[in-house]
């Protein structure tokens, strides 16, 4: 019960600090673990290197599900817990459990049975088109354990607790970093295993995440009692999750088409292209997940003291994330313009990627200059059970505007051009998060100023 006093009544700059600083450096961790696995993988092939581009819009798609679901979790217990509705917040947390659990199933079936037909859409060579197929069968068809991992953070997080989360994160990417380079060269005890050894690596890093995660929701935590012996399903409770969880998951979803749509626009000029495109996201995890993680702790506090009906508590969060997000963005900004040869070589690029990679990384990196704000403005409309509001945004930015942009400008001025179509998609997206972020406001928060001074 203590979290949630905090998050109701102190002071709201050093608690958004407090709540988001362990899911940040978890975040961070994990995006440092994405660049080294990828520098590991470009040291053994370029090839490799391109395979793991291929299925990464796969990956992207269990994230969405994984972190939609937990979402719409998250908001719903800490939404309940401000309400004080106890019983309701469990049950959210054991349907969180059980469709972790559906989840990783369903991806069990796409990884091992659908890996093949999507690779081969692609019209990707036969040595890039194997080793994807490999990698995709591990890492996306075994994502059972990162799927119960994230939601295990999701629900610890909507009490107040970031400290085991961030544990999660940190043992899952330390193994992983570790297992890396033994696994894909043949290190030590290890036969040397290429790219399913970096997928495999990966997995048994998830599947210590998950334990102690497992661990955090069912022994440690005291704000919510999670029985899955006496679980059972509720439509209510299902559908008040995905109330908020699905315009997420379909949000997320939307960034895997639009990864594998810009895929299929940059192979059409070069393999090299689509490395490019791979390694940028790569390196931009590791100036979104900070902001992600700021939203993480930013939204069980607007989620709560919604809740709670204190308007100027939530007025204040939301305003010291943007600014929050802001700097940080602004950070990352300046790093890609000024270093961007620099974050190329960690990937052994070669002469013709640097020629691509370069100016394509100052270009789209422009994006980041809106790309704070508007990161969490989509995270407060789901904390105030808007999800459908950031639904609009990511569709329209991802399919309306980027893909048609990157299609037309790669006609119209070629692979360079190309990469234009990312800050102006961000700029669209900005000034519709500006327009349905006074929605938001005028529908639930002002009412509930008004409300306090009667």
């Amino acid at each position: 019960m203590e979290q949630q006093n905090k998050m109701g009544t102190a002071k709201m700059g050093p608690l958004i600090f407090s709540m988001a600083l362990p899911a940040m450096i978890s975040m961070i961790i994990n995006a440092l673990y994405n660049i080294v696995d990828s520098i590991f993988v470009a040291k053994y092939s370029q090839d490799a290197l391109a395979a793991v581009s291929l299925v990464y819009p796969l990956q992207m798609l269990v994230v969405a599900i994984g972190v939609g679901t937990g979402v719409g979790v998250n908001s719903l217990i800490a939404r309940r817990l401000g309400e004080k509705r106890q019983k309701h917040a469990d049950s959210a947390a054991e349907h969180g459990v059980a469709l972790a659990v559906v989840g990783g199933i369903a991806f069990f079936i796409l990884g091992w049975g659908f890996s093949g037909v999507f690779v081969g859409a692609f019209g990707a060579s036969e040595a890039v088109s194997t080793f994807a197929v490999q990698y995709s069968h591990l890492a996306v068809g075994m994502s059972i354990f990162v799927m119960i991992s994230m939601m295990c953070e999701k629900i610890q997080q909507s009490g107040g607790n970031m400290i085991i989360p961030m544990c999660q994160g940190l043992t899952g990417a330390i193994i992983n970093i570790i297992l890396d380079p033994l696994m894909i060269f043949g290190i030590g005890p290890f036969p040397e295993m290429g790219i399913r050894g970096a997928a495999l690596a990966t997995v048994i890093g998830q599947i210590f995440g998950m334990a102690l995660g497992l661990w955090g929701v069912f022994r440690q935590q005291k704000v919510l009692n999670v029985n899955m012996r006496e679980f059972k399903w509720r439509g209510q409770t299902i559908k008040d999750i995905y109330r908020v969880g699905l315009p997420g998951i379909v949000m997320q979803s939307v960034v895997s088409v639009m990864t594998a749509g810009m895929n299929g626009i940059l192979i059409a000029f070069s393999q090299t292209a689509v490395n490019v495109l791979g390694v940028y996201f790569k390196l931009q995890s590791f100036i979104f997940m900070p902001v992600f993680g700021l939203n993480n702790g930013m939204v069980p506090i607007v989620a709560y003291n919604y809740g709670a009906r204190k308007p100027k508590r939530i007025t204040k969060a939301i305003k010291l994330s943007i600014i929050y997000g802001v700097c940080i963005m602004l950070a990352g900004f300046a790093v890609f313009q000024l270093f961007p040869g620099s974050l190329l070589g960690i990937f052994s690029a070669s002469d013709d990627m640097m020629a691509i990679g370069i100016p394509a990384l100052r270009t789209i990196s422009l994006s980041f200059l809106i790309a704070g704000f508007s990161v969490v403005a989509s995270s407060v409309f789901q904390a105030l059970g808007h999800g459908f509001l950031s639904l609009a945004v990511s569709v329209l930015r991802q399919l309306v505007v980027l893909l048609p942009a990157a299609f037309i400008l790669s006609k119209a001025g070629g692979l360079g051009a190309c990469w234009w179509s990312f800050p102006i998609a961000e700029v669209f997206s900005g000034v519709i998060c500006f327009v349905f972020i006074r929605y938001a406001y005028k529908k639930e928060i002002h009412p509930l100023y008004e409300k306090s001074n009667r």
